[in-house]
C-alpha cells in the first residue's frame, strides 16, 4: 500500500479550459487561505483505497488515520510505503500490529502512487472552481473520492507503478 496527504482549500488556480471561437472563458478565483486535509491509502494492485478527511497533518491525526486503516484492512498484513514527513516517524506515532512502514527516497514524490489521486482530485473536481467555504471543498473531496472507492479498476490504472508490482 502506499500513504499520503493531500492539501486542499479555497485558493484556485486558473486551469485551461475550452471555449468557442471567438469567446474567452470567465474563470472564477479567489484566494481565501482556508484548507483541509485528505489523508489516504491506495493498494494499488486491488484498486482499494480509504481516505479520511481531516483539519490538519499531525502525529496524532496521523494515529488516527492508522488506526483507521488498521482496521478497514483488518485482514491484511500491511506494508505501506510512506514519505518523509516528520509526522510518519515522530516517536509518539502507533504504528497499529498489521502495518510496517517502508520510507520513500527523500524528495521522490513521483514514486508515491497517491500523488496521482491529488491530481485527479485537482483536475476533476476542483478544476476552475472558487468555493464558498470550507464545506464546499469538503462536498468536492466527498464526492471525488466516493467515485474513486466505487470505481477500484480507475484507481489500479492509475496508480499500479512497475515498483509496486511483485513479479513471481
Amino acid at each position: 500500500m502506499a500513504q499520503d496527504e493531500g492539501c486542499f482549500g479555497r485558493i484556485t488556480t486558473p486551469t485551461a479550459c475550452w471555449a468557442p471561437t471567438p469567446l474567452r472563458p470567465v474563470v472564477a478565483q479567489q484566494v481565501v487561505r482556508e484548507y483541509t486535509y485528505v489523508y489516504s491509502v491506495i493498494a494499488p494492485a486491488l484498486g482499494k483505497m480509504t481516505s479520511l478527511i481531516l483539519p490538519a497533518v499531525n502525529t496524532d491525526l496521523m494515529n488516527v488515520f492508522l488506526a483507521h486503516v488498521a482496521e478497514e484492512f483488518h485482514d491484511y498484513f500491511i506494508i505501506m510505503q510512506v514519505d518523509g514527513a516528520g509526522w510518519h516517524s515522530a516517536k509518539d506515532l502507533c504504528i497499529p500490529e498489521n502495518i510496517r512502514f517502508i520510507c520513500q527516497p527523500a524528495y521522490s514524490p513521483e514514486l508515491n502512487p497517491v500523488e496521482h489521486l491529488w491530481d485527479y482530485l485537482r483536475e476533476n473536481y476542483f478544476g476552475n472552481r472558487a468555493f464558498d467555504s470550507v464545506t464546499a471543498v469538503i462536498d468536492a473531496i466527498i464526492n471525488g473520492l466516493s467515485f474513486l472507492a466505487e470505481h477500484g479498476d480507475v484507481v489500479r490504472e492509475m496508480t499500479h507503478f512497475p515498483h509496486l508490482q511483485i513479479v513471481c
